[in-house]
């Protein structure tokens, strides 16, 4: 099986933790706030993390060599996560999810300046093709525009910046370090958020549930994007979340009772077309 295809595999499972998140994220969206909900995820996080260490025997792995890039990387993730639980509570779940879809625009461009990756005509293509069915599915008004809209639009760009930076730390760092500092470092931006002004909402018993499951969501979705990072180019993996697109408007229907606009699926034949040329045009490459 050729790397760009098993980077595809596990963008899959990473489509279907981010699913499983917006939902659990949606539920929790009455008793906590974005800060909250982010603090107790990164703590549950960071003890998996530490248990799965240790377990595994890769505790030696987390090093401080690049405690830099990871700062950096996590302020944009956690800038980004914030804005998309705040989406996902205030926006149809099929809205947020077109509008964060840009951030497969933003990886190809920013892949050239930060990572030094080629933009060929193929990658161009897929991101234009994206684009044109991201229209389609959102068909955006500018007169309904709100905070909600403008946060979902918003944490692409911050999105697109953390998969940039988890693409140059896998060139040096193993996913053990890389999720070890992502928890940390999220744990310590979301008790200082969500604790500065002394009030932090304790969990019920029936928020565990959910908490947990945005807890174990997160972490295996930034478990298979890093995989797929380490298998292929930014610029080829991004885009291969256009999936959850359709995926998360299904759901949506059947979970909250949401309109379920034909033209999504219109928008999902451009989208998986244009993955489809993506993937067939890196598999060649390397035949």
């Amino acid at each position: 099986m050729s790397p760009t295809i098993r980077a595809a595999s596990w963008m899959l499972g990473a489509i279907i933790s981010f699913t499983a998140m917006a939902i659990a994220g949606r539920e929790l969206g009455d008793t906590f706030d974005t800060f909250e909900i982010m603090m107790w995820r990164s703590a549950f996080g960071f003890l998996i993390v530490l248990i799965f260490a240790t377990v595994t025997g890769t505790r030696h792995e987390i090093g401080r060599q690049a405690i830099g890039t990871h700062l950096i990387r996590n302020v944009f993730h956690f800038t980004g996560q914030n804005l998309w639980f705040f989406a996902v509570t205030t926006v149809p779940l099929a809205q947020v999810f077109a509008l964060e879809f840009t951030t497969p625009l933003w990886v190809i461009v920013l892949s050239v300046f930060l990572l030094g990756e080629r933009l060929t005509l193929v990658r161009g293509t897929v991101a234009v093709m994206g684009f044109i069915g991201i229209l389609i599915v959102s068909r955006p008004d500018m007169a309904a525009i709100n905070g909600g809209i403008l946060a979902a639009a918003s944490c692409a760009i911050f999105f697109a910046l953390t998969y940039v930076f988890t693409k140059r730390l896998t060139r040096s760092e193993s996913i053990t370090a890389i999720m070890f500092y992502l928890t940390f470092f999220q744990l310590v931006f979301g008790l200082i958020t969500a604790g500065y002004d002394g009030d932090i909402a304790v969990p019920t018993v029936p928020d565990l549930p959910w908490l947990l499951l945005v807890g174990i969501c997160g972490l295996l979705a930034h478990f298979c994007i890093t995989k797929a990072l380490s298998l292929a180019p930014a610029a080829v993996v991004a885009p291969v979340d256009f999936a959850r697109l359709p995926i998360i408007a299904i759901v949506a229907m059947l979970v909250y009772g949401e309109a379920l606009d034909p033209w999504v699926f219109v928008g999902a034949i451009i989208i998986f077309a244009g993955n489809y040329l993506n993937i067939w045009s890196e598999t060649r490459k390397t035949a």
